[in-house]
């Protein structure tokens, strides 16, 4: 259920940053294709079209999308998302074989590349006042 929650979630915040970030538009610019994540023992999936500078995101497996990547099951899938290294436990889960690449690996690190303007800002700690 996690896993399928986080999927809706990254569809959202794309969906924002494609409306609201300039530079998260940019990354979008020239793109028009779909892509998907999904869990290997078939149970969860979503794919991601990507059209006009927009992101928008629908339940289920899409019959030919330029890349899709699929994890061992749900649970791995949402440890590997919100790990504190994504980048490394996505290499790691390819190297082991707990998750796989279909279509285009470069589109696979463009998609890694447009994660990063999804993270929340961090607030800044408000200044002590001197005394």
């Amino acid at each position: 259920m996690k896993f399928r929650l986080l999927l809706w979630l990254l569809g959202r915040l794309m969906a924002k940053a494609g409306r609201d970030n300039p530079a998260f538009q940019k990354q979008l610019e020239g793109k028009d294709l779909v892509f998907q994540l999904h869990s290997l023992d078939g149970k969860v999936a979503r794919h991601f079209l990507v059209r006009d500078q927009r992101v928008s995101a629908r339940r289920g497996t899409h019959p030919a999308p330029a890349f899709a990547i699929g994890f061992r099951d749900s649970a791995y899938g949402y440890a590997t998302l919100t790990s504190k290294n994504p980048q490394l436990a996505f290499m790691q889960g390819i190297q082991d074989k707990s998750i796989q690449i279909q279509g285009n690996p470069a589109l696979v690190i463009w998609f890694q590349g447009l994660v990063k303007y999804l993270k929340p800002k961090k607030a800044k700690k408000p200044e002590k006042e001197a005394a």
